[in-house]
């Protein structure tokens, strides 16, 4: 586990090592990180948005939230977030609405009282007579399986979807929502446009990776190994990363508990024997006043390679029937 010039990890801490807080480092993340899927694909259809780079006068903007947090800290609320998707949709809204392009979010479409149709995640200003739909996603992916399966061997650490089941749900229903007769009442404009933005992290198996067409060359990226494997990574120094800390690449100046190899291995063992989410970890550098990550990756349960084998040929069963 090497701090290859090239690294995500690398490059982010260069960028945006000034910014303290973890909710403005999130938020510069998903505005400053590579698109998990490449816009210019043609498996795409050209329904792909993307964040674009973070231009001079957007950092200042995040430099000067960093020093006063007031706004992006009364956005948010009281309320203490508990699925890192609703917290990631919560901060692109913030930002949409600082930039003065959010017309709505999270407008919910009913068909009648007990039918919803869907919901719009974000509906952004695109001129005086149009609007354009954005269906946001921040994702967390293992390959399992091989790349030939494209999409579908990228899966969920709980193994409960893929991205190729999470890209049809979203090209199959989600941006057909403008269309729908039980959103036109809604809309204060017609919708013209309607994209997908992705953002997240995929693992590999030993940190190696294919090129897959599709994916977004630079994507942000990590290992994963079972637990009787986590020997082989050549590291340590860990901390397990809090669900809210999986956006952006972790630094602290602050302690934190830092573990070394046999010491994460005790611990998630024991846990393992109770819960059998796998758990994503930092490799850190560990300094006086400065704990910064390095690589990240999933450790699964032993079992999890042969359970996700058995899912995919559930899911391969499933999709010969239909």
């Amino acid at each position: 586990m090497q701090d290859a010039p090239a690294s995500y990890q690398h490059d982010f801490h260069r960028r945006w090592g000034h910014l303290r807080r973890a909710r403005v480092r999130a938020l510069a993340w998903l505005l400053d990180s590579p698109d998990l899927l490449d816009a210019a694909a043609p498996h795409w259809q050209g329904r792909i948005a993307s964040t674009g780079s973070v231009t001079p006068e957007v950092a200042r903007w995040l430099a000067g939230l960093d020093h006063d947090p007031a706004p992006l800290d009364a956005a948010l609320g009281a309320r203490v977030y508990t699925r890192l998707g609703l917290y990631a949709e919560k901060l692109m809204a913030f930002y949409f609405q600082q930039q003065g392009r959010l017309v709505a979010h999270g407008l919910q479409i009913r068909a009648n009282r007990n039918d919803t149709v869907g919901e719009f995640d974000f509906l952004l200003d695109a001129g005086p007579d149009a609007l354009e739909h954005i269906e946001f996603a921040t994702k967390f992916y293992l390959l399992q399986g091989e790349a030939g399966q494209e999409f579908d061997a990228l899966v969920g650490p709980n193994l409960a979807d893929s991205l190729g089941a999470k890209m049809r749900k979203i090209f199959g229903r989600q941006l057909e929502l403008g269309a729908h007769p039980a959103a036109q009442p809604l809309l204060p404009r017609p919708v013209t446009a309607a994209r997908a933005l992705v953002k997240g992290w995929l693992f590999y198996p030993s940190g190696s990776w294919p090129a897959m067409s599709g994916i977004t060359a630079g994507h942000c990226r990590g290992f994963w190994c079972a637990l009787g494997e986590l020997g082989t990574l050549g590291a340590d120094a860990f901390m397990v990363l809090p669900k809210l800390q999986w956006l952006a690449p972790f630094r602290s100046v602050q302690d934190v508990a830092v573990m070394n190899a046999a010491q994460l291995h005790a611990a998630l063992e024991a846990q393992f024997e109770t819960n059998a989410a796998p758990v994503l970890v930092a490799v850190v550098r560990a300094a006086p006043g400065l704990v910064e990550e390095v690589e990240r990756g999933f450790i699964v349960p032993n079992d999890w390679r042969a359970r996700a084998e058995a899912r995919s040929a559930k899911e391969n069963m499933r999709n010969i029937v239909w």
